[in-house]
């Protein structure tokens, strides 16, 4: 896979996640930060870093991209978020428009 079908994103706690690009555009703020005109550090070198988001809730953002992308064809599906998860989950998600 090339570097630019890549996006790498980075947690709280300075975990890095390298995903399909593809993927990563599933949320409209990251397709935003990386398609935006101008010299964004995120557009020239792929990655964006999230200072609010632990790398457990980043972790399972990215999980829920892949599975986005592989069920957008509208076969039903459930997406398991574990409960503990899922106020944390629900304010990264709001911020990433997912």
């Amino acid at each position: 896979m090339r570097k630019e079908d890549t996006v790498k994103l980075i947690s709280a706690e300075g975990f890095e996640f390298v995903i399909d690009k593809k993927a990563a555009m599933v949320s409209q703020t990251i397709r935003n930060m990386l398609t935006s005109p101008g010299s964004f550090a995120e557009t020239q070198d792929g990655k964006v870093t999230f200072p609010e988001i632990s790398t457990v809730i980043l972790e399972k953002i990215c999980q829920y991209f892949y599975w986005s992308l592989q069920y957008a064809s509208g076969k039903e599906t459930e997406f398991h978020i574990e409960p503990e998860l899922t106020l944390e989950l629900m304010m990264a998600a709001n911020y990433l428009h997912t």
